[in-house]
């Protein structure tokens, strides 16, 4: 086994304990980027707000690919995927 296959196989059980946190306090999360994003924006008064908008749109996005799981393993919340013709 390689360096790279032992590291994965290492992290894969954190990244499900990631996934499963994202997607249980998503909301939570979500409110603490807005809070700090506008924290943020007033310390800087405005001079970088679109890089501050753009930077918590990212990390929100980010928040929802790790918080959804799309296999089909039971319990696990995913969704089965539409027949292909």
């Amino acid at each position: 086994m390689g360096l790279l296959d032992s590291l994965k196989a290492k992290l894969t059980p954190a990244k499900d304990k990631v996934a499963d946190l994202a997607q249980q306090h998503g909301e939570k999360i979500d409110h603490g980027l807005d809070k700090a994003a506008k924290l943020v924006d007033e310390k800087t008064k405005g001079k970088y707000s679109d890089k501050i908008q753009s930077g918590t749109g990212k990390a929100k996005d980010a928040l929802d690919r790790i918080g959804h799981k799309d296999d089909d393993t039971p319990g696990s919340g995913g969704t089965t995927p539409p027949p292909t013709a």
